[in-house]
């Protein structure tokens, strides 16, 4: 039986390792660790079966707790969420899904993080002929409501090649394309968590679309696939 809902001694419990980010404590409450993480694993897939009624997921990732810190000034250990994603399936299905757990912290997060470098040209190079289909997309008053605005890092200037004073820079000098929706305590905690996330999933998938049938084609609109 799956997890449906995720409970108030997860967020304790990383509340507690947050003020004690050492190997010492973290050791200590190993065990107590294990209890939590084994019910966060079962909610994750929980919202993956979810997801699999409206889309085709290959896998599911659980991150680790354990934090690289090999070429971080933050030393510290571990991680004070507990967090997921979900890869979809097919080379014509792109995009992708992140959830993450966390006191006070606690989001779901869709879309493009890093493009590669041919993805990112391709994207670009659409949106300097249009980006009407793109606006409708994330101009919807419903799709707002939900996800609120397209986020990420970006170019103070324009791309080489390109204009700055074309009318859609603010679209061509992003080198990330993501949405990302918060969520309180208060939220994580109710009966109707899950189905909130399955909800704002279920509410991307015309930008996943739209962004799939880019990456998936030239500018003439011919397949790239196989």
């Amino acid at each position: 039986m799956l997890e449906t809902k995720i409970t108030k001694s997860t967020l304790q419990f990383l509340n507690k390792l947050k003020k004690n980010n050492n190997r010492e404590w973290f050791t200590e409450h190993k065990a107590e660790f294990k209890a939590e993480e084994t019910k966060v694993k079962s909610f994750f897939n929980h919202v993956l079966e979810m997801l699999k009624t409206h889309d085709e997921i290959e896998k599911l990732k659980v991150f680790r707790i354990y934090r690289d810190v090999r070429f971080s000034k933050n030393k510290t250990p571990y991680k004070n969420n507990l967090s997921a994603s979900f890869s979809r399936a097919g080379k014509h299905r792109r995009g992708g899904y992140y959830l993450q757990i966390a006191p006070g912290d606690s989001f779901v997060a869709t879309g493009f993080w890093n493009p590669e470098k041919e993805d990112l040209l391709r994207i670009r190079k659409e949106w300097e002929i249009d980006t009407t289909d793109l606006t409708d997309i994330i101009d919807n008053k419903n799709f707002k409501s939900i996800w609120g605005p397209l986020v990420g890092d970006e170019l103070k200037t324009s791309p080489k090649g390109f204009d700055k004073e074309d009318p859609n820079i603010e679209f061509i000098r992003k080198k990330q394309y993501i949405f990302v929706r918060k969520f309180t305590d208060k939220e994580v905690l109710s009966d109707y968590f899950a189905s909130k996330v399955n909800d704002s999933f279920i509410a991307i998938r015309p930008y996943f679309d739209l962004m799939s049938t880019i990456l998936t084609t030239n500018l003439n609109g011919e397949s790239l696939l196989d």
